[in-house]
Parts: structure tokens; C-alpha cells; sequence
């Protein structure tokens, strides 16, 4: 009669597991830094495992022409967050054993 309940209590241990990766993975992104630039190295942008940027620096050559700066700085903040993004799904992955687990993604920090 409570033979099923054993299996759910086996399924709630592992579920805690999981939650509790999760966090560790979310603070290691949250850590990590991701660079990338654009312009053979006139714009470098920096951002965290969440995507948002932390450390830009522009060569001042880049700042003669304002729409190419412009430019610039997008193509380097998408290329690092692409990065981190990247990072983001392959760690989720390896926590979920290749899962597709509706919802984590936006756990993680932004749907990667």
C-alpha cells in the first residue's frame, strides 16, 4: 500500500540536489567574467555569468567616429553575453544530465 511512497521520498532527495546545484551553478555564473571585443580590440566589453556588463574599455581612436563607437560597443557587449549565455546553457545541461526542463532557464538568469 506504501510501496510508491519510498519512490516519491527518493524523487523529493533528488529534486533538493538539484535545487541545491542549482544555486552553486547560478553563484559561479554570477562570479564568472566573459570578455569579448570588437573592432580588432578597439572596444572590449566584460560582463557577468547574468549578462550584464561590468568593465568596458574603448581605445580613444574608436571615439573620432561616434556611430562606428556606437557599433562597436553593441557587437562587443552581444559577443560576451553570447558567451556567457553559452556557459549558462552548457552548465545547465550538465546539471540536468541534458534535460530540457521547462522553466530553469529563466531560473538561471534569463532564458539562455
Amino acid at each position: 500500500m506504501f510501496g510508491g511512497l519510498g519512490n516519491l521520498a527518493g524523487i523529493m532527495k533528488q529534486a533538493k540536489a538539484m535545487q541545491e546545484n542549482l544555486q552553486k551553478v547560478q553563484e559561479s555564473l554570477a562570479n564568472s567574467r566573459f570578455e569579448a571585443d570588437a573592432g580588432a580590440g578597439m572596444v572590449r566589453a566584460v560582463v557577468n555569468g547574468k549578462s550584464e556588463l561590468v568593465d568596458i574599455k574603448i581605445d580613444p581612436q574608436a571615439a573620432e567616429d561616434i556611430e562606428l563607437l556606437e557599433d562597436l560597443i553593441k557587437a562587443a557587449f552581444a559577443a560576451a553575453s553570447k558567451k556567457a549565455q553559452e556557459t549558462a546553457k552548457s552548465e545547465m545541461a550538465q546539471l540536468t544530465g541534458g534535460l530540457n526542463i521547462p522553466g530553469l532557464s529563466e531560473l538561471m538568469g534569463g532564458g539562455a
